[in-house]
Formats: structure tokens, sequence, C-alpha cells
């Protein structure tokens, strides 16, 4: 019988006309059997820190108060062997030339969604992929991710890639860990040196990972998979 993985994907900075250059598309997987140990051991961590269970961790939300709690749960990532983390990251996506390839910044941006995940699937294991649900055009997304994903990986019958769900975050540790670890990648290609708290985060993500989150990894790398994706020049 084969593996099952779920897969929860989130994005930081998606849109093509934003107030950042910076784009960072991430995704956290593990075995299907392991995803409520974990999601109950990152819960308990949240009771640690007098946090509700649903308290929802966002990159957009660390506060210097809640330091010690947001490095406990970057801990329990690096230290649980069953976690895995991969990011796509476009250092400038305003040097895009979406018209020079005759794509429109939609068809690009599934075809990045592939990029992000061809490493980590395997034709021998199911997958089942979650997204973050955004907005009410988040059906269509599921629809045209899952069409992209499985003709690109030739799964026409989608033995591989059974499933692309939109989820709502705040009822997903697992998302949530995506999101935090997205953020940390995105705050750090962007230079940012607004928050003590966040820079001190992504120290620890540098520590504990053992990268300097500026360069794209081995690929072969299961913790912290990074690719600095670069545009190619048409000929």
């Amino acid at each position: 019988m084969s593996q099952t993985f779920h897969v929860y994907c989130d994005e930081s900075c998606h849109l093509e006309k934003d107030r950042s250059a910076a784009m960072v598309l991430g995704a956290v997987w593990c075995l299907r059997d392991k995803r409520q140990q974990i999601a109950s051991r990152l819960r308990e961590i949240k009771k640690k820190h007098g946090l509700p269970p649903h308290f929802e961790v966002k990159w957009g939300k660390v506060s210097p108060a809640q330091l010690p709690f947001y490095r406990d749960w970057l801990d329990y990532f690096f230290d649980d062997d069953d976690l895995h983390f991969r990011a796509v990251v476009i250092a400038d996506k305003q040097k895009l030339r979406h018209e020079d390839f005759g794509q429109t910044h939609d068809a690009w941006y599934y075809k990045m969604y592939f990029t992000l995940l061809e490493v980590l699937l395997e034709p021998t294991a199911c997958y089942r992929i979650f997204i973050d649900r955004k907005d009410t055009h988040s059906s269509a997304k599921v629809r045209e991710l899952h069409e992209v994903l499985c003709s690109n990986a030739y799964d026409f019958d989608r033995k591989i890639i059974e499933q692309v769900d939109a989820i709502v975050s705040h009822e997903v540790e697992l998302m949530q860990m995506c999101d935090l670890l997205a953020g940390g990648i995105a705050y750090a290609t962007r230079g940012l040196k607004t928050s003590p708290t966040k820079l001190a985060l992504v120290q620890r993500m540098r520590d504990r990972s053992g990268y300097d989150l500026q360069r794209t990894t081995l690929l072969r790398e299961k913790k912290m998979n990074l690719l600095f994706w670069t545009a190619q020049i048409p000929s």
C-alpha cells in the first residue's frame, strides 16, 4: 500500500501588483498518519504559553510578547523528523515579463506551484494538497491547480495527486506552520528590519536550519528546502 502525504501550502506576496517585490510559495508536508499527532503537539505548545487552542499562528501577527511562543513553534518544526518544508522564492517579481513568454501572471503562478511541489512528489506515493482559502475565487483556483499539477506530473488518473482543496488556515495548525515559515523566508528575502522580534525568529530559522535563507539549497534537502527562482531570458 502506498504512503499518503498531506501537503499544506501558503503564499506570501503572490499578487502581480502589490507593495512587495519578493514572492514566496511555501509547503509543509508530513505523512497523513502523523498529522493529528503533530497538530496535538502544536496545540500543547499554545497551551503552555497561555494561548487558546484556536489561536491562529501567523507571521503577520508576531509580537514581542509572544517571541518565546513563536520560537518554540519553530523549534518543534526543526525537532520533528516527520515535518518538512520547501519554498520557492522569487526575489523580484517586478522583473517578470509574462508577455515575452505568452502567458498571464495566473498561468505562471500555477507553473510555480508545480515547481514548488515537483521535488517532493514520488510516483509510488499519494498526496493530498491543501491551500489557504483566501477569497471567494479559491474553488476555481483549486480546480485549475489540480489540473495543472496532474498534467505536469503525467498523473492523468490522479493516483498520485489525489486531492487539492482550499481550507481555512485558522483551523489547521500545519497550515499555520507553513504561514510562519514562508513569512520568515519572505521577511529575510525582502531585507526588512522593522521588527526585532521577527529578526530574532529569522535568525532562529538560520541557526536551526544551518542555512542563511538567501540562496538555493541542495535539491535533496528534506527539512528546509529552498529554491531561489530566476526567470529565463527569452531567446
